[in-house]
């Protein structure tokens, strides 16, 4: 079993490489040009900027039984497909049963903003927010 982390974007990193230094379980950290990540722990790779460059590098390093972090419904839809298991950094665990609504919810929200309609942005990221990851990350990883 490995981490597999869509890495550009996550404000989890710092969490994920420690609980995986305590369990010895092997991370690898993907991002793009744009991006720099130097841990001292993670194996990082990074991709050119192109759309989704950053998916499809990490879609072929997975395996059945890794964990993948991201917060890209359409990345955990194809990584739950390939049998991983998903979760994003506030602690949501993607699954058969959610994924599904959640995709119909990020189109639906595309399709309000095309049309004109101004959406909140993401609220600003709170300790709670690490806790909750953190819980549902020992859960999903089993420690």
């Amino acid at each position: 079993m490995q981490i597999l982390v869509d890495a550009d974007a996550c404000p989890v990193k710092e969490i994920i490489v420690r609980l995986a230094k305590e369990h010895k379980l092997l991370v690898t950290m993907l991002i793009d040009t744009s991006h720099q990540i130097n841990d001292g722990y993670s194996r990082v790779i990074t991709v050119d900027k192109k759309a989704d460059s950053v998916d499809f590098a990490l879609m072929g390093l997975l395996k059945s039984g890794d964990i993948v972090v991201t917060q890209d419904y359409g990345l955990a839809a194809m990584a739950l497909g390939k049998g991983a298991k998903v979760i994003n950094q506030n602690g949501l665990i993607y699954t058969n049963n959610n994924i599904d609504r959640l995709l119909m919810e990020r189109h639906l929200g595309a399709k309000a903003r095309r049309s004109g309609k101004r959406t909140k942005g993401p609220a600003k990221r709170t300790k709670e927010d690490d806790e909750r990851f953190e819980r549902a990350f020992r859960g999903m990883v089993g420690f």
